[in-house]
């Protein structure tokens, strides 16, 4: 997953255990890196699927 969203080890473990919350960033990243929509990571919907993605 580091590679994919470019948090470090030490990040990813404090995030897991809920001693670090996530940066705006860091949840786009890890959104992307699941092809899923940040609602969706937060739990505020039930639509899985993200919505159309703009064009980079």
């Amino acid at each position: 997953m580091q590679l994919l969203t470019g948090n470090n080890q030490s990040d990813d473990s404090k995030i897991e255990n809920g001693t670090r919350t996530l940066s705006f960033s860091q949840c786009k990243h890890i959104a992307l890196a699941l092809d899923a929509s940040m609602d969706d990571l937060a739990g505020l919907t039930d639509q899985p699927e993200p919505y159309p993605r703009a064009k980079q």
